[in-house]
């Protein structure tokens, strides 16, 4: 049997995850990383804000019940020398998140590591942070709302071309990201021409997978009339008209049609971040 005939089988298994502070971090750290292994499946076990001896006590009773993988990020000396150590003594593998990447800093800035669990007011700061961007962003998705000058990112593009799933993406981020729809026989608001403080970008996609995708939204609502929505001409001339617009206000485009969402938003935070550095 041939590597690409090699059956995938479903591996369900415990993971512990052990933060003095949210264990944010770790989570996204750990579904970073078992996203790249094919079927496998973890039972999460999530454990935050661990300051003191009792409540590590708990976390390692269920570690013993549940036996499995240890990511943890624990800055308190005494705490983490007796997870670790309990650990061991249960076969089972424990992995300080953070430590390579804070030896990596202490060395390369020539400073000693903080020893500050979790360095909440910054962590709150943050969360927060992402909260009110994301109130904001679901508040002008769409072309709802008037303040777009208070927004980081203004998406411009015809329909279906993935404005609202970067926005709320962009949000996660910690962006205050609002996106308005071309429509030809709609004009944009006029303070859109006008506006100095958001970058304004523009999302087109080739017009063959703007039907694709327009058409198979149409059957999920069990629609099958033809209109100007799916047809070709019509969809080829709403493409045409939105890079003419991004051409004459200089606004940057992007075109999404083979890239992720994910994507998409890593090269507008690149171009959000050329913008801050230039001052713009």
């Amino acid at each position: 049997m041939t590597d690409a005939e090699t059956p995938v089988f479903e591996t369900n298994f415990h993971i512990h995850m052990v933060s003095d502070s949210t264990g944010e971090t770790l989570m996204e750290v750990m579904r970073a990383s078992v996203a790249q292994f094919e079927g496998a499946n973890p039972l999460e076990h999530l454990y935050a804000l661990v300051r003191s001896t009792r409540q590590l006590n708990h976390v390692l009773d269920e570690i013993a019940a549940y036996p499995g993988i240890v990511m943890y990020t624990i800055v308190n000396p005494d705490l983490r020398r007796q997870l670790e150590t309990r650990c061991m003594e249960l076969g089972t593998p424990a992995i300080a998140v953070l430590d390579p990447m804070l030896a990596t800093l202490s060395a390369y800035l020539g400073r000693p590591v903080a020893s500050r669990a979790g360095a909440q007011r910054s962590l709150d700061a943050e969360y927060f942070r992402r909260i009110e961007a994301l109130n904001y962003t679901m508040a002008h998705d769409d072309g709802q709302g008037e303040d777009f000058e208070s927004a980081d990112i203004l998406l411009l593009g015809v329909s279906r071309t993935s404005k609202t799933p970067t926005s709320i993406y962009l949000a996660h981020r910690g962006y205050r990201a609002a996106n308005i729809p071309l429509v030809q026989s709609v004009p944009l608001p006029e303070q859109v021409y006008s506006l100095k403080n958001p970058l304004v970008v523009g999302l087109t996609a080739s017009p063959e997978r703007i039907v694709q995708i327009r058409r198979n939204r149409l059957l999920s609502l069990n629609e099958e009339r033809d209109t100007d929505y799916v047809d070709d001409y019509s969809v080829r001339e709403e493409v045409l008209h939105a890079k003419r617009l991004f051409a004459k206000h200089g606004w940057s485009s992007i075109d999404v049609t083979r890239r992720s969402v994910e994507e998409t938003a890593a090269k507008i935070i690149n171009l959000f971040n050329d913008k801050r550095s230039k001052g713009a």
